[in-house]
């Protein structure tokens, strides 16, 4: 399949968040907020513009991927920057046929070339372990409430890994959106059905429950 992988610019954006709702529609949750957290991130401060790329197929948009700038509180008093990477998103006609390991592949070599030292994500190790990722608590870093999460994971981009990066690590405050105001933006697209108890919710509630405190003890 040939694709194309490209920045995003004004024109893709209703594209795009047409194709994060058909990829997030009941997968986390009954429908789904992912489409309305694009929109609002890109007015983000901490939105990496440069790292907004899109996978171009058919003559349209069948994927994307974009990051906001995170940081890590260090336990040695230092505040590091990092990229937190999501939503990443590919239609579900066009997924399992490599398309977001392209865009990861693609958005982290640029990432490398821009001087970032890490990508740090919330996700199912299922997945992103295959595409790179590996358990930030093998770096002794926790969530900002100070937990280990197996959800929690990170890619290195520099040759040198960031073992000095134990701390807490907190995204954006743009994650933390308004359901309501999601729901409201939602009205403007065609309306599906949203279904609770899917395979891939429970999965989710599986993961949830996958955390510890920090005990103090170094990984």
């Amino acid at each position: 399949m040939d694709i194309e992988l490209r920045l995003e610019t004004p024109a893709d954006y209703a594209e795009t968040e047409k194709v994060v709702r058909e990829a997030f529609w009941n997968v986390y949750a009954p429908g789904c907020t992912e489409h309305y957290l694009v929109h609002v991130m890109r007015s983000s401060e901490n939105f990496v513009r440069e790292l907004a790329f899109v996978a171009v197929a058919d003559s349209k948009i069948v994927g994307c991927v974009m990051f906001v700038k995170g940081t890590i509180a260090g336990d040695d008093g230092v505040v590091r920057e990092v990229l937190t990477l999501g939503p990443i998103a590919v239609l579900p006609a066009y997924q399992k046929k490599g398309v977001g390991r392209r865009l990861i592949d693609h958005a982290r070599k640029e990432a490398i070339r821009q001087g970032y030292a890490a990508i740090v994500l919330c996700g199912d190790p299922l997945y992103y372990s295959r595409v790179g990722f590996e358990p930030a608590e093998n770096f002794g870093i926790r969530t900002a409430d100070n937990k280990y999460f197996v959800a929690l994971q990170i890619c290195p981009l520099q040759e040198k890994r960031p073992e000095s990066y134990a701390g807490r690590y907190s995204d954006d405050a743009v994650y933390n959106i308004s359901q309501e105001a999601a729901f409201d933006f939602d009205q403007q697209f065609p309306p599906k059905d949203r279904l609770e108890n899917t395979p891939t919710q429970k999965r989710l509630l599986e993961i949830i429950e996958m955390q510890r405190p920090f005990d103090g003890a170094k990984r």
